[in-house]
């Protein structure tokens, strides 16, 4: 096998091993995950090089979102950030390659903390490297500190505080995890984002580390905080009645050829990117703003039986299947075949039958939101 990005054949089976071992202890072996993980050289080195390309870019769907609100709440001239348990700073990498597609550029102030010093020299590294590569205007601050403990360091307000991959790691195995999740956040918030601010949570698409977050979500908006997205409804999430039940995003992506190569000799397949995620605010902007009270999120797959197409989807009148024969296909509805997880859509003249929803002939599908 030849060199590749600079790689030779031993340090790659070396690079892929590190990344076989991280992502068993991220998925089934999560009871040994270490607290500070990434302080093993060969973990972090597995990181960089295979996770933090795809985490980077999830921070992205949450910032589109954001953008896209009528009230233009990130047009700033100067927006500060705050990465919680940064790791070697993800997130705000994220950060710096959401404005560098855009032609409003804020200037960016950033403040990464983690409890790991050797992340934060990476974090600055990466971060400094790639403001100079896009010519973007900001600055990065790093504060070794627990994430427990960062409204005490940390000088707000911020206009973002992102948590990303780190709630899921706080009191793991405590049987009070969520409440204590809970108060964290809500302390952060309470004592750190601004009045405009948001607060964006990304968290894996496991079954366990997203219902887990939607319990923390719940838990802040009975504290009286509103749900920006990617919800369309404002009350407790219908996905934790059944406990087989999650919500997740999926993100096609055509990863760097050193990806691929470690997928090759690992089993391991990122041809996309699944995570959950929430967006949190002080103040009463929704993204329902845009579509309206009717709208639904489609939350799931299609499900293609003989005869039918069926999706799962989210909304104000409650989380159901919606199905269409194929019968009853028509020019009006034409659409409803080509939606996919994440997109927005609208139904007129949309059949309530009690345990699910129905398309008929006259129902008008009216797509607001391409799925990612």
């Amino acid at each position: 096998m030849s060199s590749l990005e600079g790689i030779g054949p031993e340090e790659l089976k070396s690079l892929a091993a590190n990344v076989r071992r991280l992502s068993d202890l991220l998925t089934k072996d999560r009871e040994s995950l270490p607290a500070a993980y990434l302080k093993d050289p060969g973990l972090r080195m597995a990181y960089v090089r295979y996770f933090l390309p795809a985490n980077m870019k999830k921070v992205h769907l949450a910032l589109t979102d954001l953008s896209l609100h009528p009230e233009w709440v990130l047009a700033k001239e100067r927006l500060r950030v705050l990465d919680l348990g940064s790791g070697p700073g993800t997130a705000l990498l994220g950060v710096l390659a959401f404005f560098a597609q855009r032609s409003e550029r804020p200037s960016l102030e950033c403040v990464a903390v983690d409890r790991v010093m050797e992340n934060l020299r990476v974090a600055e590294e990466l971060f400094t490297a790639y403001r100079a590569n896009k010519g973007l205007v900001a600055t990065i601050k790093t504060v070794r500190a627990d994430v427990e403990g960062a409204e005490r360091l940390a000088e707000g307000p911020f206009d973002l505080i992102i948590f990303s991959n780190v709630l899921n790691e706080l009191y793991a195995f405590d049987e009070n995890r969520i409440e204590r999740r809970i108060s964290v956040v809500q302390r952060v918030i309470d004592g750190l984002l601004a009045a405009t601010g948001s607060c964006i949570i990304i968290e894996p698409a496991l079954r366990d580390t997203s219902r887990e977050l939607l319990q923390v979500r719940d838990g802040l908006l009975a504290k009286g905080l509103a749900i920006y997205t990617p919800c369309l409804r404002g009350d407790n999430c219908p996905a934790l009645v059944n406990p087989r039940d999650w919500c997740h995003e999926e993100v096609p992506w055509n990863p760097p050829a050193l990806i691929k190569e470690i997928d090759k000799l690992t089993g391991l397949r990122k041809d996309s990117f699944k995570f959950s995620y929430v967006v949190l605010r002080k103040d009463d902007r929704s993204f329902k703003d845009l579509f309206g009270h009717n709208a639904f999120r489609v939350v799931s797959e299609p499900l293609v039986t003989k005869g039918k197409i069926e999706f799962y989807i989210c909304g104000t009148l409650g989380r159901k299947l919606v199905t269409r024969l194929d019968k009853d296909r028509t020019e009006s509805n034409r659409f409803f075949e080509e939606l996919s997880r994440g997109a927005v859509v609208d139904f007129r003249g949309l059949v309530d039958e009690g345990a699910r929803f129905k398309v008929v002939p006259a129902t008008e599908v009216v797509v607001h939101k391409h799925a990612p």
